[in-house]
């Protein structure tokens, strides 16, 4: 078995930055914007680099069948203890499969799905073409592809909000950062995303911003009270209409592209 980079940032990820406001709006807002396109469920989903599932077992719940490949064995192990907390009826809709996205084509035999979702992992690679090639070779005629990353319109923000002023004044002509679990990280921007889905057959149907709000709350040291029900819901309402409209959601820190392959 190959090292496991995330080892050491699998409870960091899965227990600390999922729990944290930021990852309470990430899964809500990029739920509700799925379901805007999904087609209702029974449909198949694959989840590449889907990590403990935070974002594709909401999915299951909602009666889709799920494929759940991450590299990772530490993840993975976070996603079958998640798993085990949900109803059997869910659990039997969960597939897990240990493998890199960079073989996905090979890795499902080839298998053909009615979403591909792929969250928070082209940030991580040199380039993001090879990946955006096996993402939409999976997804059947008519399906989505999802996808979402850092955006690199927006790298100045997190350094100016944390007040380091000559970092942010690099960071404009930037597309790389140390990220906050401390790996470094490269972003994208929605036309190069767009036009790379559309080199391989799938056509960009919308995008949106994933947070904004919380983000600076968070970066302005503002804490955010997780056992206030009604806050928290308000909260993640605003962020998915900020989502949604300009210039809001051209100001967030990561964007969601949602693409449908061409039949």
């Amino acid at each position: 078995m190959t090292d496991d980079s995330w080892a050491g940032l699998a409870d960091s990820f899965a227990e600390g930055a999922y729990a944290s406001p930021k990852g309470r709006v990430r899964t809500y807002v990029m739920h509700h914007q799925l379901l805007e396109h999904l087609a209702g469920p029974p449909g198949a989903v694959l989840d590449v680099g889907g990590g403990a599932g935070h974002q594709s077992f909401p999915l299951a719940q909602a009666g889709y069948a799920v494929t759940l490949l991450d590299p990772s064995a530490a993840m993975l192990d976070k996603a079958r203890e998640r798993l085990d907390r949900l109803p059997a009826e869910v659990q039997k809709r969960v597939t897990l499969l240990q493998g890199d996205g960079l073989k996905a084509v090979e890795l499902v035999g080839g298998r053909l799905f009615d979403a591909v979702l792929c969250h928070g992992v082209l940030g991580y690679l040199d380039q993001p073409d090879e990946l955006v090639s096996q993402l939409c070779q999976c997804a059947v005629a008519g399906g989505l592809v999802s996808i979402m990353t850092g955006n690199a319109n927006t790298m100045a923000i997190r350094p100016a909000l944390e007040r380091r002023w000559e970092d942010a004044l690099a960071a404009f002509d930037s597309t790389e950062e140390i990220g906050v679990l401390g790996v470094p990280t490269r972003a994208d921007t929605v036309e190069h995303l767009s036009e790379l889905m559309k080199s391989h057959g799938v056509a960009a149907l919308e995008w949106y911003g994933v947070w904004l709000f919380t983000d600076w709350l968070d970066f302005s040291g503002v804490d955010v009270d997780l056992t206030d029900s009604a806050q928290v819901a308000a909260m993640a309402a605003v962020e998915l209409e900020a989502s949604k409209r300009d210039p809001y959601r051209q100001l967030s820190r990561p964007f969601h592209l949602v693409g449908r392959k061409l039949t």
